[in-house]
């Protein structure tokens, strides 16, 4: 064997070695070369058990005046084409930068070949951890994830994780409940559905609140008040539009994100109609932009930035070994109320002429 067979034979060996020692420690592959550069972002219990591993298998750390690479996170999103999306990472970068980690975004597109390349890259920069966005990986690369080591947070999936998967969520069905009953409360018994994508947990989930909301009114689902969407406001305009063209449209609509709630208000607009006079609009997200809409948005507030930076410490907490104390958590939602919703213009009528039985309904 020659001097550089030698040195690439002794190189490979020490790859496999520390993937054997993060193996056997239960802990992610950055988490050994942070124990063996001498970094302090350790756990004490995690630092004595990866080292009692980096000394039955003879490993030799590395000079303290050898470099030690920069911490990285991957964030990674189907696409990016959402202000939705800057939320979320706007909250990845503020928590990122507070534990002094560096962030790679990238979209995936919900390509195989996108998603591929973005695995060759990651493999190349030696990610510390991964917070995927409302996107989906091929078996095959989550099993590469798990080979190296890097750990993963999922925020909002997009169906069921594995078991042993770290998800971060938002309270998707009281959201969708909290919206409904809000109309209902106003009177609406027509209440219109802007639907997510139906492969997404949270459009599900959203749904399933409408439905129950509408049920402990005594008022059961209509197929034809439920339309498709896909969180973009060209289809909230394509299906307020829909619904504007049965023969007896919905008073009020729930969009199941802003962007939806914002494309059919715009269908309003262009019919002529006003909102919330002709039609009362709730969204869900409350993004920076709803407060300045015309009218203000009603919606519900899912508290995307937290979501991130709450990905962010789970993903850290993962790279050091630790294992959080419940894999699956949703923050709660909120519903803001402003100007896009009033009672339905037969309910307002019934107020004018009996203005003293509108006085008790306030109270």
């Amino acid at each position: 064997m020659t001097t550089d067979d030698a040195t690439r034979a002794s190189r490979i060996e020490v790859r496999v070695t520390i993937t054997e020692i993060a193996r056997q420690a239960g802990v992610s592959v950055p988490t050994v070369s942070r124990v063996v550069n001498g970094r302090s972002d350790v756990s004490p219990r995690t630092r004595a058990r990866v080292e009692d591993l980096l000394q039955l298998h003879g490993y030799r750390k590395r000079p303290a005046s050898a470099p030690s690479r920069a911490s990285l996170l991957d964030l990674v999103f189907n696409d990016l084409d959402s202000p939705w999306a800057v939320e979320i990472i706007r909250g990845v970068e503020e928590a990122a930068h507070a534990a002094g980690v560096g962030t790679v975004v990238s979209a995936i597109h919900g390509r195989s070949g996108d998603a591929r390349e973005w695995m060759r890259n990651l493999r190349s920069r030696a990610s510390d951890g991964v917070v995927l966005v409302t996107s989906a990986l091929e078996p095959t690369l989550h099993e590469q994830l798990r080979v190296l080591g890097v750990p993963l947070v999922v925020v909002d999936p997009t169906g069921s994780p594995a078991a042993d998967t770290a998800t971060i969520g938002a309270a998707n069905w009281s959201g969708g409940l909290a919206a409904t009953e809000h109309l209902l409360s106003l009177g609406h018994r027509r209440i219109g559905l802007i639907a997510g994508p139906s492969r997404l947990l949270c459009s599900r989930a959203r749904f399933d609140g409408y439905r129950a909301a509408l049920e402990g009114a005594g008022l059961a689902v209509d197929d034809a008040l439920v339309v498709p969407g896909d969180f973009h406001p060209e289809s909230g305009f394509t299906g307020c539009n829909t619904l504007l063209d049965l023969p007896e449209p919905p008073t009020a609509v729930f969009a199941a994100s802003d962007q939806m709630a914002l494309g059919a208000i715009e269908a309003l607009r262009r019919r002529g109609l006003r909102t919330p006079e002709d039609m009362s609009v709730v969204g869900f997200d409350d993004l920076p932009e709803v407060r300045w809409s015309a009218p203000p948005l009603t919606t519900v507030r899912q508290p995307l930035a937290e979501m991130g930076k709450l990905a962010v410490r789970t993903v850290l907490s993962l790279a050091r070994g630790e294992r959080p104390d419940s894999p699956r958590v949703e923050l709660g939602t909120d519903l803001v109320v402003r100007a896009s919703t009033a009672p339905p213009r037969s309910a307002r009528a019934r107020r004018s002429e009996h203005p003293a039985d509108a006085g008790a309904d306030r109270r």
